[in-house]
């Protein structure tokens, strides 16, 4: 009989092995991660999901990772740890796990192993470079010999990393290549033929993935297939029993956007070519007609929400359905020894399924009334702008909620970290879209179980704790959060002259070193255009190069100021004295026509709560202390944070944002503020 893992000798405590850790690797023993350490650990011994928010500097990656793998050792298990950032799965990969493995392999007895594991889209198909993919342009762009021959270059160079590449990984090919050449050498899990039925499926580089995640201790993904796993019938993921979700804070929009389907002219277009010699042409040319049918429907409808279904809308939807379901029953089942014809089949069947699936989806989202509707619906598209969009028809989920409680808390432990999860102070904000019960209840431990893990009751819900471990920094000493009383509101067009004064003035004292945050882009270009006249200090903007360049450029030159907009607010980690001012223009709340968050709103207004807090709110206090966490990048770290839009100190709601932000110094006292950033000026160096 095989032996019983769980009677193995237990490894030494999680404290001993975080201390042996931190000293492997060079670093200082810290409060907030040791209790970090330990909650997670007891979590995970009890099966009570944790959320825990940990500030800059607490060293929250170890503080979960070694727990992680001490349970996943002895417990011979795997331990699934998902981000939100390409940035941070890399950090754990390249970094902390290869730098753990070595640390932990003596007191543990043997060094743990890592995986990574993302979408099947993200890795080559060595099929489709072998055998060619079918010729699919989307649109007029693809007809213009410039982006034929691009196109071309990148998938020729794609051929010859084929034969290179160990692992397939798209983020792996640098320089990369455009998603119309990556399409032509990739294939959704929907598309795959399968490894029994691939002629190279024992080389395929997902199957070897997914093979390599399946031994490991450690598998690091993405919040995105994360979501798949918990929307699809089959496991994406190695089985596990401990979920760790780092950068939490954005597991909604996360799990939404994978749980959000369109439908356009050029899908149906696509999927009628797919059918090609596969069908009789007569059944393909009815999803052409409705491809036709529905641009042009879509042409006289307004972008924005979809509350009640025009009539004409709804016929083209259905027609397209139909016309999905005729096409589908022609094609009929595969022919397992066709081998050849495996793949456009395949093709065309997985595109006709997302056709018939989203069209019944969307028609299915009018049939209840509006206050009992699961799904919001949205037209998409502006052929008026500088770069025009064609025209889509979208559904998404109005939460997640009950998905992800279903789906993922109640099949594995879960711990939700980040830097920033306690709005107003409380974690209930947050529990609520996740959904968790708002008032976090200790599981009682049980004696006599082998893990302390509560029996399970038929009445028992999800039941978890929060934690807060703070930060190592000292904020109050080390930075002033200034909020603009003495300006005007922020109106609609654009930034007043008030405002530029302002932050002219905070820039010139601070000698440059700014990142100024902007609620659009169009703001941002304003500031950007009407401040190179005024200060002497160079500003970037956004927009004007790739990102990292401008970010590079940025942390390089102190006296540089940067602009941007929303990629900005929270994905900038530049320590030391090139960044000592951030500035936030506005407030950040969605804007009042985005349709996802506009109807959650009104569902939350319509069941008795406050929609405003319950979702506008909510998602200006997570960016507005996100994009305030740019200041503090190490324990040195000195300046302001000003925010140029005096709601916050005025209205109502300002108390819930402010106290969802790190416990700065405040001040309404523009002088105070302007004597400090020259202070910090002249004491920094060049």
């Amino acid at each position: 009989m095989p032996a019983d893992k769980s009677v193995r000798s237990a490894p030494p405590g999680v404290r001993e092995l975080l201390a042996h850790a931190v000293k492997a690797v060079g670093g200082a023993e810290r409060d907030g991660q040791v209790r970090m350490a330990e909650a997670v650990a007891e979590a995970i011994r009890t099966g009570e999901h944790l959320a825990v928010q940990a500030g800059t500097g607490t060293g929250k990656s170890l503080a979960y990772l070694v727990p992680a793998i001490r349970h996943a050792v002895e417990r011979d298990s795997t331990v699934v740890v998902s981000t939100a950032t390409i940035a941070l799965q890399r950090q754990l990969v390249d970094r902390d796990l290869p730098r753990l493995a070595d640390a932990l392999a003596e007191p543990l007895g043997r060094a743990p192993t890592f995986a990574i594991l993302k979408g099947r889209r993200n890795y080559l198909c060595l099929h489709r470079v072998h055998t060619g993919a079918p010729e699919e342009p989307e649109d007029t762009a693809l007809f213009d010999a410039f982006t034929v021959s691009r196109i071309g270059r990148e998938v020729k160079r794609l051929h010859e990393w084929s034969s290179d590449t160990e692992t397939g990984d798209r983020d792996e090919l640098v320089p990369g290549v455009s998603e119309r050449a990556w399409r032509q050498v990739s294939v959704t899990a929907k598309e795959c033929l399968g490894v029994a039925r691939c002629p190279v499926g024992t080389d395929c580089f997902a199957e070897r993935a997914r093979a390599e995640a399946g031994r490991a201790d450690v598998v690091v993904t993405n919040h995105a297939l994360l979501a798949i796993n918990a929307l699809q019938e089959h496991q994406v993921l190695p089985e596990h029993e401990v979920t760790i979700v780092d950068e939490a804070h954005e597991l909604v929009d996360r799990v939404t956007s994978a749980a959000t389907a369109e439908l356009t002219p050029a899908m149906l277009s696509t999927a009628a070519r797919r059918c090609g010699r596969l069908i009789d042409a007569a059944v393909a040319d009815r999803l052409l007609e409705c491809a036709d049918g529905l641009s042009l429907v879509l042409d006289d409808l307004p972008p924005g929400r979809i509350d009640r279904l025009p009539t004409a809308v709804g016929g083209a939807v259905a027609a397209a359905r139909d016309a999905a379901r005729a096409c589908l029953t022609a094609l009929g089942p595969d022919h397992k020894e066709d081998v050849e014809g495996a793949t456009a089949r395949k093709l065309t069947r997985s595109l006709l399924d997302e056709v018939h699936d989203t069209a019944v989806r969307l028609l299915e989202s009018f049939e209840d009334e509006q206050a009992d509707r699961f799904d919001v619906v949205w037209r998409s598209g502006d052929s008026f702008s500088a770069s025009p969009r064609p025209p889509a028809l979208h559904v998404a989920p109005l939460t997640v909620a009950g998905l992800l409680r279903d789906r993922v808390f109640a099949s594995s432990t879960t711990v939700l970290t980040s830097a920033t999860l306690a709005l107003g102070g409380s974690f209930d904000t947050l529990a609520r879209q996740w959904g968790l019960p708002p008032s976090p209840a200790r599981a009682t431990e049980v004696a006599g179980t082998a893990t302390g893990k509560t029996p399970p009751s038929d009445d028992s819900g999800p039941t978890w704790t929060g934690l807060d471990v703070g930060s190592p920094f000292d904020y109050r000493r080390n930075g002033i959060l200034y909020v603009a009383k003495q300006l005007p509101a922020p109106g609609r067009d654009g930034l007043g002259a008030a405002t530029l004064d302002e932050l002219a003035e905070l820039i010139d004292a601070a000698g440059g070193r700014t990142l100024g945050l902007f609620s659009s882009m169009r703001a941002a270009k304003q500031a950007a255009e009407a401040l190179r006249d005024r200060v002497r200090y160079p500003i970037l903007c956004q927009g004007e190069d790739a990102t990292a360049l401008l970010v590079g450029k940025f942390a390089d030159d102190v006296r540089t100021c940067l602009f941007g907009t929303l990629s900005l607010w929270q994905g900038v980690d530049v320590p030391g004295p090139s960044l000592q001012l951030v500035v936030v223009d506005r407030l950040p709340f969605p804007r009042p026509d985005d349709p996802v968050s506009s109807a959650r709103q009104r569902a939350v207004d319509a069941r008795g709560g406050n929609g405003f807090l319950t979702v506008a709110a909510t998602h200006a206090a997570l960016l507005l202390a996100q994009g305030a966490g740019r200041l503090h990048r190490s324990g040195t770290d000195r300046g302001v944070v000003a925010v140029l839009d005096p709601r916050l100190a005025t209205a109502r709601y300002g108390g819930f944002l402010r106290a969802s932000l790190p416990p700065l110094w405040p001040t309404h006292d523009p002088r105070v503020v302007r004597d400090a950033l020259r202070r910090l000026d002249a004491a920094a160096p060049d």
